[in-house]
């Protein structure tokens, strides 16, 4: 079995984001890895208007997922939620899919289909620049209080300014509704609320929920690789 993580939006290095459940994992023989997402610049491309988008991450992680037929699971966090949606679709490897605080779209909806009226409030967006990003002074206390300080000092170094194209692309296929899939919800999340990841959860195959933050596979990744390995 390998593990094929999709992170979020707004960061970047998303084995940075993974590492810590990562190592656990290695431990116990289970390799991973964690796919560049253009739209976050991870790729080198210029993000903003014109810059690479959903169908463009897509590739990527696609690219990573037919690259073996070794029986994967896809660890999806949040905004990768709508990347797997379609990367992961009519791929026998894919055999489950963790969503960790994941959008889970149906066919033709788009990011913007799960955002309020007015933009949250630690986002940071600059509709001349086409991109966003989450406000640094809001990184820790929103996504990663449950996360000591070390990573979160670490993790300013980490976000990334993302294509506001990203926001309207809808998805084209959503692999959840043929693959095996378990929804983890964060019950302490600050980002997307318990509340909102359970009407999520409820199109998975099964659900969890873990007292965590944002962002469990750093600030309990024994729980998340126990959670892997169970699937």
């Amino acid at each position: 079995m390998r593990v094929v993580f999709v992170h979020g939006a707004c960061v970047k290095d998303g084995s940075w984001w993974w590492h810590r459940t990562a190592e656990l994992l290695a431990e116990q023989g289970v390799a991973s890895e964690a796919p560049a997402l253009p739209s976050c610049g991870e790729t080198g491309e210029s993000t903003g208007a014109e810059g690479p988008g959903l169908p463009e991450d897509v590739a990527s992680v696609r690219q990573v997922l037919t690259a073996s037929d070794e029986p994967t699971v896809v660890v999806a966090h949040s905004y990768g939620g709508i990347v797997t949606a379609v990367a992961a679709a009519a791929l026998d490897a894919v055999r489950h899919l963790l969503l960790v605080s994941s959008y889970l779209p149906e066919v033709g909806q788009s990011l913007s289909s799960f955002g309020a009226e007015e933009p949250a409030p630690f986002l940071d967006i600059d509709p001349d620049d086409g991109t966003f990003t989450v406000r640094p002074d809001a990184l820790a206390e929103t996504f990663l209080q449950d996360c000591d300080a070390e990573i979160q000092r670490e993790a300013i170094n980490k976000t990334a300014r993302q294509s506001l194209a990203v926001l309207e692309q809808p998805v084209q296929s959503a692999a959840w509704q043929h693959i095996a899939s378990t929804y983890l919800v964060c019950v302490e999340d600050r980002g997307t609320p318990a509340d909102r990841q359970r009407e999520f959860a409820a199109r998975a195959g099964s659900l969890v929920e873990l007292d965590a933050g944002h962002h469990p596979f750093l600030s309990q990744p024994s729980a998340v690789r126990d959670l892997i390995l169970g699937l």
